[in-house]
């Protein structure tokens, strides 16, 4: 028995995982819009129905994908919601499972079935919508996926199970969806994929990835362009060039490198190795020494030793990478690491996770502390308290470093603009300023 009376035809919809998924959760969220459905992200307020996009990308990520599907099976029971949906990347790898383990659920779809899901709630999939999104984001900047899915090897990624083979989108989509997000006031694109590295090999059959840069820096209104997941192997040397040649191109590259141990990197399918990748940072600073590295490193991985793990915390404190955030490896099946014993405990993959995480505040700190008297341009993102939160270029949002500016009469900013910040503390991981003219 029901004990509300739900609001017909609105959907909540709930995004869980990374950056990707929140792209996804956007289109979804227009196609719906589009077929007169009242939608909302993650709202608290009393919905009909609730769609719960997934993320299986490592252990923690799955848990916490099921227990919001127990969660909202729950309010199901209870009558707070009428119709459960689930979608995404753990619906699209363990989707006979879980309709096993939690029935409750009226469907579930994987991760390109967009045109099954709409029409299971009697709507179209609407083609004069492709490339419209409704942003969850606030509206000053999108995220912004060149490309589906991946064709790399890696032992440990699951990810081409869920996403499948890698799939570019064409330059001219692509620029007609970032002109559409401009006249829509957004000023910063974070451009995102399985793999940014890759882009244009399938179509093109070369890799674009700068001669897109380029297109999409043209765009009028578009005052950053920022470049994420980046594979080393085979990277487009003249993307840097073309982020060093325009001012609109942020000078930051996130380019997860998950190790540095030969050994483990042959073992991972990497394509590479420590002299190898250790060149290819020192080509890519010297090309542009003011950019910003991020980077992400697998901890735990079967076999490594305590000696493979010395070796990359000591590469680490000597590249001081200006971001890095650290993983424990996850056992995910079906991957080609999952034929390897997971022989290192959880209790040394969190500590060493701590250990190489200790390192890197150290060099953030330093790092931080040069940037103390100097003036920086800072799109703010939000307001806290007394507080502006705004980043520099060098920063992306919610996993980097914030620039925090006291809410006074001389430092007054707007939410979604840019204004000139002088540093006058830092602590690890955050900047303090004030504004200037």
């Amino acid at each position: 028995m029901k004990t509300k009376s739900l609001r017909k035809n609105k959907v909540n919809v709930v995004t869980l995982g990374c950056a990707k998924n929140i792209f996804d959760s956007e289109v979804m969220m227009s196609q719906l819009k589009g077929n007169n459905f009242d939608v909302e992200h993650e709202s608290n307020q009393e919905s009909e129905i609730v769609i719960i996009n997934t993320c299986g990308f490592i252990d923690n990520a799955k848990q916490e994908s099921i227990d919001t599907i127990l969660q909202y099976a729950q309010a199901k029971e209870q009558g707070l919601i009428d119709k459960l949906y689930v979608t995404g990347c753990l619906s699209a790898r363990y989707k006979d499972d879980l309709e096993k383990e939690i029935p409750e659920v009226d469907s579930y779809f994987g991760t390109k079935d967009l045109p099954k899901l709409l029409k299971t709630l009697k709507a179209d999939y609407k083609k004069e919508l492709v490339g419209e999104r409704l942003l969850t984001t606030p509206s000053h900047y999108a995220y912004f996926k060149i490309s589906e899915g991946c064709d790399r090897p890696c032992s440990f990624c699951a990810i081409p199970l869920m996403r499948g083979k890698h799939i570019s989108t064409p330059i001219e989509e692509l620029v007609s969806q970032a002109k559409n997000l401009a006249k829509n006031g957004v000023k910063e694109l974070l451009l995102i994929a399985q793999d940014s590295t890759y882009y244009g090999l399938d179509i093109y059959k070369d890799r674009k990835l700068a001669e897109l840069m380029l297109r999409l820096s043209d765009i009028e209104g578009i005052e950053w362009i920022r470049l994420h997941y980046a594979f080393p192997t085979g990277f487009p040397m003249d993307a840097i060039e073309v982020m060093k040649e325009r001012p609109n191109i942020c000078n930051y590259l996130d380019m997860p490198l998950q190790h540095t141990s030969s050994p483990i990197l042959k073992s991972m399918r990497r394509g590479t190795t420590k002299e190898k990748t250790t060149d290819l940072i020192k080509s890519i600073r010297d090309i542009n020494p003011d950019i910003a590295l991020r980077t992400s490193m697998i901890v735990g991985y079967p076999g490594e030793t305590q000696e493979h793990f010395e070796e990359l915390c000591e590469w680490v404190e000597v590249m001081k990478f200006e971001r890095l955030g650290v993983f424990k490896y996850s056992h995910e099946e079906n991957t080609h690491a999952y034929n390897l014993i997971d022989d290192v405990s959880a209790k040394i993959k969190d500590e060493r996770a701590e250990i190489l995480m200790d390192i890197q505040s150290g060099i953030s700190f330093d790092l931080n502390q040069q940037k103390i008297g100097k003036t920086y341009k800072v799109l703010f993102d939000k307001a806290e308290g007394d507080y502006f939160m705004g980043r520099t270029e060098f920063d992306s949002p919610e996993v980097d470093n914030e620039v925090v500016v006291k809410n006074t009469a001389e430092n007054f900013v707007r939410i979604g603009d840019f204004a000139n910040i002088k540093i006058t503390s830092a602590d690890h991981f955050d900047l303090f300023g004030d504004k200037v003219d």
